[in-house]
């Protein structure tokens, strides 16, 4: 599983990407982007997200 980002949702508050433990996120143009080969699929991110925008797939 990978966490997927919905754009629509995502604020760029950037919670995500200081609590990611494999720094597998950042903000481009105040959305998050995940690499995929990276994220080892822990769903921290998920857990800090205010707007619900990231799910595991």
């Amino acid at each position: 599983m990978v966490a997927i980002v919905d754009k629509d949702a995502c604020t760029g508050c950037g919670a995500c990407v200081d609590e990611c433990p494999a720094e597998a996120m950042a903000l481009e143009n105040e959305i998050v982007v995940i690499d995929a080969g990276a994220c080892v699929d822990c769903g921290s991110c998920g857990d800090v997200c205010p707007a619900d925008a990231l799910t595991m797939e």
